[in-house]
């Protein structure tokens, strides 16, 4: 939905987050990811240079770069993240009304498991993180501007693209 998106309306620009991990096969340092050591990290947040941040399942940091975000809102673009609920909130909380936070939702815990399994990525262990991790989550959709339910790939991204295209036009 993300590169679609971002076909979509040349406006909008991605944010490219900040992790500790490291570079996959092909990835670059500033276009796919920020990769920053677990030092260099640590020191932008007490430094207060994120939006949000996180620690995720194996101690990876992942986090959305302040000074990246407001050079791209300085030139006009709006800016699409792709971040936790936690995250998400905590730039509402931020932007207040210039944010727009969507929560896309799995018609129900039992249709995203089957997904995942399906897709294969995942081992048990990470599978049972990433569902319980779900249901945490879905806890927290009321407090999001909108709540797209993910049945259907088509109808959840022309509700998107209207949600998009009414706040970007407003």
């Amino acid at each position: 939905m993300t590169k679609r998106l971002l076909r979509d309306f040349p406006l909008l620009k991605f944010s490219v987050s900040a992790t500790t991990r490291p570079p996959r096969i092909g990835e670059e340092n500033g276009v796919h990811y920020h990769f920053l050591s677990a030092d260099e990290f640590r020191k932008k947040i007490d430094d207060g240079a994120f939006l949000e941040w996180e620690e995720f399942y194996n101690g990876t940091l992942y986090g959305t770069l302040r000074e990246s975000v407001e050079y791209e809102l300085k030139k006009g673009y709006f800016i699409l993240l792709d971040v936790d609920v936690l995250g998400a909130l905590n730039v509402k909380k931020i932007y207040r009304d210039e944010a727009l936070t969507l929560f896309i939702s799995p018609p129900s815990i039992d249709t995203l498991k089957n997904r995942l399994i399906s897709r294969g990525t995942e081992d048990h262990d990470s599978l049972q993180v990433r569902l319980s991790r779900a249901v945490e989550e879905i806890d927290f959709a009321s407090r999001f501007d909108k709540v797209v339910i993910n049945d259907d790939l088509e109808t959840a991204y022309k509700e998107i693209k209207q949600i998009v295209k009414t706040f970007i036009n407003n």
